[in-house]
């Protein structure tokens, strides 16, 4: 086992790595009563939209401690939690927070942790349906070191058994969990099953966002699929193999002609998003990628903490030894979180997606959308665990731009 069977705690540690967890989130705590909070709704709300997300569910064991351990050390942990995690169900617990209806494809096992895990995906309002529950094997969980010192987390996942596969889910179930849907989100987990959602989704002309997290088996043929993407940092060089971020999203375009927009996250230092464009034309000014970030950049005002958002104008994009592709470049600010506020980043990215998936069923701009998204994962950083900071609607943070999109709609 890795070094982190040595750390001991204030509680037994039995308790994070042995324990049948409870239906609660804080471990020195109750369990929370988790009110739906609304906002009012007009005709071009997505309020109530149903999205349909396949992909990780598991139940998250956090330990914060002051330093992260050295080999063989022995420390304590300064807090424990106990909650639901998984990049779907971080997603899809956030857009329920937004008032969407998402539903959930997943497997787990009929074990306390599985249990625990459909209760507290259950009381955010997110449609367990659609999971599949094995009587026999485990659920997924995931081991979390959160240092306070460095304000970083290290994940140690244990995947759930037997694997999902896709006969598990029949014909009835996949046309049920995507009637009516507007729009269906993948993790590239799951990845037999998630391909046969995301094919019926195309046939039924439902936009799919891919997480692009790391290279996984399977996720190529995701991508082929998709309308959107959301990758992480490393992502885009990793799969592209060019030499700078900026030329590895052209290069994205390029191999996935169907995508509109791709999104690197980068953390506290924000996120890089290229739009593609249709309107260029002959006149249209063509420019170097890297060179066109560089300008984008030194615009930015870096005394602001709010998140902000400077876009590029349309053009034709070029990335030496790579191509040209027509589109519009985005630079988003991550929000400037006091160090004293600033708890923990787990589901930081999964927060951001949720939002970026509300802002796409919202019509927002691209630039409202990526400083929405900011600010939501902004929100959950303020909390330990990928849940418990996700904001609510009503939260005054959110209802801004909620309410700023319907007044503008009106």
């Amino acid at each position: 086992m890795p070094n982190l069977c040595t750390v001991s705690s204030n509680a037994s540690s039995n308790f994070i790595f042995g324990v049948q967890p409870h239906n609660f989130y804080n471990v020195f705590g109750s369990r929370r009563t988790r009110p739906r909070c609304r906002v009012s709704m007009s005709s071009s709300d997505p309020q109530n939209a149903v999205v349909v997300g396949c992909g990780s569910v598991t139940m998250d064991f956090l330990a914060t401690v002051a330093a992260y351990p050295k080999p063989d050390d022995k420390i304590r942990s300064t807090s424990l939690k106990v909650q639901g995690g998984g990049n779907v169900g971080n997603a899809l617990t956030c857009l329920a927070r937004l008032g969407l209806n998402p539903r959930l494809i997943s497997k787990i096992a009929d074990d306390s942790q599985g249990r625990s895990i459909l209760d507290e995906l259950r009381d955010d309002g997110v449609d367990t349906s659609f999971i599949v529950v094995s009587k026999e094997g485990t659920s997924p969980f995931t081991y979390i070191i959160v240092d306070n010192q460095t304000k970083t987390r290290t994940c140690i996942h244990t995947a759930g058994y037997p694997p999902m596969i896709p006969d598990e889910l029949s014909k009835s179930s996949l046309l049920s969990a995507l009637d009516g849907a507007k729009f269906a989100y993948f993790d590239g987990r799951l990845p037999d099953t998630a391909l046969v959602v995301a094919q019926e989704a195309v046939r039924k002309n439902i936009p799919i966002l891919i997480d692009a997290e790391r290279p996984r088996e399977g996720l190529d043929d995701l991508l082929k699929l998709a309308d959107y993407v959301v990758c992480s940092a490393k992502f885009p060089a990793s799969w592209t193999k060019a030499s700078t971020v900026p030329q590895a999203l052209v290069s994205m375009l390029l191999r996935l002609p169907n995508i509109k927009f791709v999104i690197v996250t980068l953390g506290k230092d924000g996120c890089i998003m290229l739009e593609r464009s249709v309107d260029a034309g002959p006149s249209t000014e063509e420019v170097d990628v890297d060179s066109l970030l560089e300008s984008l950049e030194i615009k930015r005002d870096k005394s602001v903490s709010i998140p902000t958002c400077i876009s590029s104008s349309v053009a034709k994009l070029k990335a030496e030894g790579i191509g040209t592709v027509s589109g519009k470049l985005y630079v988003g600010t991550a929000e400037s979180i006091p160090p004293s506020e600033l708890v923990d980043t787990t589901g930081a990215g999964d927060a951001f997606i949720g939002a970026v998936i509300y802002a796409i069923c919202a019509k927002f701009t691209p630039e409202t959308m990526l400083s929405f998204a900011a600010n939501v994962a902004g929100a959950k950083c303020r909390d330990l665990g990928a849940r418990s900071g996700l904001p609510y609607r009503a939260d005054p943070r959110i209802a801004s731009f909620v309410l700023e999109k319907l007044s503008s709609s009106a």
